[in-house]
This record gives C-alpha cells, structure tokens and sequence, in this order.
C-alpha cells in the first residue's frame, strides 16, 4: 500500500447524515461532528470519505464538501428515513456496499473511524474482513441512557454487547469527556485503551455578530429577556424542564420574557408528536404570547440566535459532551445546563454559566434568573465561556489531535479480536 492510499480515512455514521440539515428528523450533535471533523481533517491533508445510509431517493448518493471530503451515501435498507433503533438489521448490508465502493474505488482504507454503536458494529465487522485501525467514537452510551428511560427497547441488549466489544477491541476508543470515559470504565469495560479529545465548534461562525447586532436582525427588542434552546424535540432532551422554568420565573411579569425553543419538527414523526406536547404545556402555563418557535434553524442564522440570547438552556437528561453548550458559549453567551455527562466538562459553573440537576425545574428556574437579573455578571460569564472555547474547542484543534492519533496508529499493525482477548 503507498503513502498516498495510507491517508484514506473512513468516517462512518450510519445514521447522522453528516450533510443533511442539522434539525431535522434525528439530526444534530453527531451529524455536525462528523462534518465538522471530516472537513478539518481534510483540511490537514487527510483523504476523508464520510459514509452514511441513503434515506431518501432524492438524496445524491455523493455530496463533495471540500478538497479531500465527500459523504458518501450507501443504499442499506429502504432509500427512506428508518428510525435509528430499527437501522441495525441493515448494518450488514451497509457494510457490503461499503466494500463495493473501495473496491471501485481502487485504493483500501487504512483507519475507519465509527461514530455511534451502529457504526462500531459495522467497523468492527471491516476489521475483521480486511486489515483496517478502528477509532470509536461513541455519541451516547447506552449504559447511561437505559438509566434515564422507562421503556427499554429490544434492541437495548444488542447495542449494550456492541459497546463493550468496540470498546475493548478497537485500537482507540475517544472519550468526548473525562465523565465520558468514567461512564465507559465503570459501566462498560476496564478492557481498551480510552483518549480524550472533545468536541469541537467553529469560532469564526460562531462569535462573529454581538447582541445588539443579533437582535436587530432578528426584531427582539433590547429591553427582552431572552432564553434560549435548540435541539431536538426529544423528551430526553428536557424541554419540559426548561418551560416549567421559565414558567415559574420570579422574573415573569417583572420583565419581559422571551423565550425561543428552535429545532425541527415533523408532523407525525416522533419530534413532531413532542412539539405538539410542549406547545400543550405552554397552552397550560399561560406562555403563549412570549414563547416562539421558529422551527429548524439553519446554519446562516444559528450564530445570530445563540448571540442574541440572554442564557442559552441545555436541560438534557443525559449529554456525552453537549454540542450546543459550546456553539452558546463560542457565541459570548452562557449557558444553564444539567448536571450530567459531559456538560460537566464544557460548562464551568459560576464562570461559564451554571450546573443544575436534570428534571429540577425550580433549580433551572432558578439559576435562569439568577443570569437575567444580572446583566454586568451575564455579560461576565459570556467572555469567560467565549475564552474557554477559544484556548480548548476549536474544530481545527480537535481535528489535530485526531489526526496525531491516527498518524500513531498507523504506525503500528492492525489489533485483532484475538489480540485484544474478546
């Protein structure tokens, strides 16, 4: 194999489409990972094809993002959205034509990195059909979620023993967050060699309009409260937290409140059907006049939202890093965010914005307006969350250590399963 065909990477994200619209259906944190990284390591030399399932005939099957960066989408399954919990029956397949395409391709792949369980299983099923280095990247642990929910699903066991095994046979597994990698050491497995490298965010984009600016272009008024939130619409991603908040505000009918819940939504689809149950509560609390929601945000105007905020929300059950903490942050604005996972790690409570516990709507009340009523302290913590983005989570720095690491790996020869003991 020559030097040139040693700098082909593979990113696999089965389900995060890395060039979809970030918002729609199942489409966030991950998606823009994937892009984010693919496109930085491009950037550096690396040869990057992204692959992803084809969910809709009008899709084309190859999107070129950059010099050396392309997604590339593989028919696995209906050429249709299939919710992530149904997509494992179709890895194999997704596999097969994967191989179809290098072999077309002409050259082999010397490194994949997966992203998400359905992508480990996919990744380690190449390892053991070719020689190829494999570093996972998990999104979500499973061990964790099945914590939070009441309704496990039948696939739960499949994805747990899929974990465990990427984790202890892959040659790297990346942790977003050192919580992250307490989550794999004590729930997952001892077995496997953890780095730590974090998520990333665009600090040209983000940052690059100030709030008077910001809410000019978006007619909010400067006298306005804003609270902020983007994201799914997912129970698990708390939004009924964060309206119970803000409907208990000892600030409300004292100021004016305003607060935008952005983020897609389908008619039908299950982001849809919470849409329709937040709006509900909203209906109940008596919130309607100064909540709005402007649906999918897209990528020209989400810097702009984040800028104009008073305190960006993150009331997630569970976050592996938090993705829009540090887009909120990059943009000078904090953030009030849950307690778990790796918002423990992006946020820094009373210098960045403030931790409270998940599902505790008086203590996000609280911390809320411990923000809006402090405009010199709010505009404090906006400069120190924009100087931690800064000095640690920068695309281009994350793409860095990912590429030290892969040019380490691949110095060295492949790890079977056997070698690693599974």
């Amino acid at each position: 194999m020559d030097t040139r065909s040693k700098q082909h990477i593979a990113l696999i994200s089965v389900h995060g489409d890395p060039a979809v619209e970030i918002g729609k259906e199942e489409a966030g944190g991950q998606n823009v990972y994937v892009r984010q990284v693919g496109e930085a390591l491009a950037a550096q030399g690396w040869h990057v094809d992204m692959f992803t399932r084809k969910a809709s005939t009008q899709q084309p099957s190859i999107v070129e993002h950059a010099p050396r960066c392309r997604t590339i989408r593989l028919t696995a399954g209906p050429e249709a959205f299939v919710p992530r919990q149904e997509i494992f029956e179709y890895c194999g397949e997704f596999l097969e034509e994967l191989l179809k395409f290098q072999q077309q391709a002409g050259f082999e792949y010397s490194l994949v990195h997966s992203n998400y369980w359905l992508s480990a299983s996919v990744g380690m099923e190449w390892k053991q059909r070719q020689s190829i280095k494999q570093v996972h990247v998990y999104h979500s642990l499973g061990a964790v979620k099945y914590q939070s929910v009441d309704n496990i699903p039948a696939i739960a066991n499949t994805r747990l023993a899929i974990e465990k095994k990427v984790l202890e046979t892959s040659e790297r597994t990346v942790a977003t967050s050192p919580q992250e990698r307490e989550h794999l050491r004590s729930l997952v497995s001892t077995i496997g060699n953890v780095d730590i490298i974090p998520c990333g965010t665009d600090i040209r984009r983000f940052g690059a309009i100030d709030n008077i600016e910001a809410r000019q272009k978006l007619g909010i008024e400067a006298d306005e409260k804003v609270i902020f939130y983007v994201g799914r619409f997912d129970p698990r991603k708390g939004i009924e937290t964060l309206v119970r908040a803000v409907g208990s505000s000892q600030l409300r009918g004292k100021s004016k409140l305003k607060l935008i819940i952005g983020g897609g939504s389908r008619p039908g689809e299950s982001d849809g059907i919470e849409r329709v149950r937040i709006e509900g509560i909203i209906a109940e609390l008596g919130m309607s006049e100064f909540t709005i929601f402007p649906g999918r945000i897209g990528d020209d105007l989400l810097p702009t939202y984040y800028a104009a905020a008073d305190v960006c929300v993150v009331p997630s059950h569970y976050e592996p890093f938090g993705l829009v903490a540090i887009e909120a942050m990059a943009s000078g604005t904090p953030v009030v965010a849950s307690d778990v996972g790796g918002l423990q790690f992006t946020v820094v409570p009373e210098q960045t914005g403030l931790l409270v516990p998940p599902k505790d709507d008086a203590a996000f009340a609280k911390a809320i307006d411990r923000i809006l009523s402090n405009p010199d302290w709010r505009n404090q913590l906006g400069y120190w969350a924009r100087t931690r983005v800064e000095n640690q989570f920068s695309w281009d720095g994350v793409a860095h250590q990912l590429g030290e690491l892969y040019s380490k790996l691949l110095e060295k020869p492949a790890k079977t399963l056997a070698q690693s003991g599974a």
